[in-house]
């Protein structure tokens, strides 16, 4: 067995510019593949709504969810490190509330960390939580559970006022105690920037190549949702497309009695 991946690893990584690879999972078998691939980062992310419960988005993804889907990664896992995200207002309301659910996310289901969406108007909470031991990567530009204040998903960081406050909530989460920052939807030139700017790594989703590490959704990268592409993501299989085949296949030999045969039964 390899050695298991811990906060304090990442930060030796990105000294060491090792890239770190990060990838989501939603219950034990995909956590055990990935697990087995080498993935460095498994997250729980609350885009198991959109990719796994049939919600819109990420915004309807509760507590309880987070740790059902936690608890079942985790039966999976052996080397990478586990990060839960805390949902939609799980952490808004005040930082004790905040402090609480990350503990639950850890404690109850097993996360060895949890991410947290925001800059500077959760900086504080973030200086709570990880001064109660509480290991917290950021996530910073397109955060989904402000899809509706953004006016939907868009590139964040393109103008100089935007960038800037990236740039500063960036080192804000830094200083709160946050050991990576994820960066989603901003321009590959701006988030080198930030990378180089902070001693923590950044992880990038369509922020370019220059970020320290790398994460997609299990399912984008996958393809299993054929009828979904996105720009910043990368297809490494059609599953989506061979699901839907085999079953047709497999219906069809049902109804045309070729399964099951004699080599079937007992």
């Amino acid at each position: 067995m390899k050695k298991k991946i811990t906060v304090p690893d990442l930060r030796q990584k990105k000294e060491n510019h090792e890239r770190i690879v990060m990838l989501t999972a939603y219950d034990t078998p995909s956590a055990r593949l990935v697990d087995e691939a080498g993935v460095d980062v498994v997250l729980v992310g609350d885009s198991l709504g959109d990719n796994v419960l049939g919600y819109e988005n990420t915004i309807p993804v509760t507590m309880e969810e987070m740790i059902h889907h936690t608890r079942a990664v985790k039966r999976g896992l052996r080397r990478a490190l586990l990060v839960a995200d805390m949902p939609f207002m799980s952490f808004q309301c005040s930082w004790e509330e905040a402090v609480r659910n990350a503990g639950r996310l850890i404690k109850d289901a097993g996360a060895e960390a949890v991410k947290i969406e925001g800059g500077a108007a959760i900086a504080e909470t973030v200086h709570r939580m990880t001064g109660f031991g509480i290991p917290v990567m950021g996530h910073l530009g397109l955060t989904p559970q402000s899809v509706n204040a953004f006016g939907g998903y868009r590139v964040q960081g393109k103008d100089a006022y935007s960038a800037e406050r990236i740039m500063q909530d960036a080192a804000l989460l830094q200083e709160a105690g946050a050991f990576a920052v994820v960066l989603e939807l901003v321009p590959a030139e701006l988030a080198g920037k930030i990378s180089k700017s902070l001693s923590i790594p950044t992880i990038g989703i369509g922020s370019g190549p220059l970020c320290d590490g790398q994460v997609l959704v299990y399912h984008d990268m996958l393809g299993i949702n054929p009828d979904r592409s996105y720009r910043h993501v990368k297809r490494y299989a059609e599953l989506g497309v061979e699901i839907r085949q085999a079953t047709e296949r497999y219906a069809s030999e049902v109804r045309e009695g070729k399964f099951p045969t004699e080599e079937n039964g007992f």
